[in-house]
């Protein structure tokens, strides 16, 4: 059980005790170094758990540079600063959306301490707790199911084996996609694993 005096020494609110223990109980997050690992890995994602839903407020340069290959080079400056017509763009006719026009990659845009994105991964973690995110996802930006939604992810991609081996460049590839933030999320890692043992 993580403590509100623990998460106080990590720098994150209280109000993250409830959604982490029951987390954590949920998804079998249930040693030191899983529970140490997971919150170093969402700390990271989510700012501290502060940050739970994608920003997707882009200038048209980093619109560009993110996403060149899904526009027209006349279109940078026409989504840009636009969340909503950027995410039904970037996330369209994939992970389970429909078209742009549908408003699917709004809809199921990123929310979560891992940010939980697309219909699939909606509707596959509603499966898994008894609730219907498609038809309502915006939940999923709240701590509970916020914490839940990451729990669920790490449960369902092998998570815990990464961390427990300590391979973290292993467990930022499979939560990032890539290595971006990799120095920060040990640092964040080491911190949570000192406070926890």
């Amino acid at each position: 059980m993580i403590t509100a005096e623990q998460l106080q020494q990590l720098g994150i609110s209280t109000d993250w005790v409830d959604p982490l223990n029951q987390t954590f109980a949920k998804f079998g997050i249930d040693n030191t170094d899983d529970q140490g690992a997971f919150i170093g890995q969402c700390s990271h994602e989510c700012n501290k758990f502060r940050t739970l839903e994608e920003n997707l407020n882009y200038r048209p340069e980093t619109l560009q540079k993110l996403f060149g290959h899904k526009f027209r080079p006349e279109e940078f400056n026409q989504y840009a600063h636009n969340p909503e017509r950027i995410a039904n763009r970037i996330y369209a006719s994939r992970m389970g959306n429909r078209d742009e026009a549908s408003g699917d990659g709004w809809r199921f845009h990123g929310r979560g301490c891992i940010q939980l994105t697309g219909h699939d991964n909606y509707w596959h973690f509603g499966q898994a707790i008894g609730q219907d995110f498609v038809s309502n996802p915006d939940p999923v930006a709240q701590p509970m199911y916020a914490a839940m939604s990451a729990g669920w992810f790490w449960k369902t991609h092998g998570c815990n084996e990464l961390a427990e081996a300590e391979n973290w460049e292993g467990l930022t590839r499979r939560i990032n996609g890539g290595t971006f933030g990799i120095e920060e999320r040990i640092a964040l890692t080491q911190h949570a694993l000192s406070v926890l043992q």
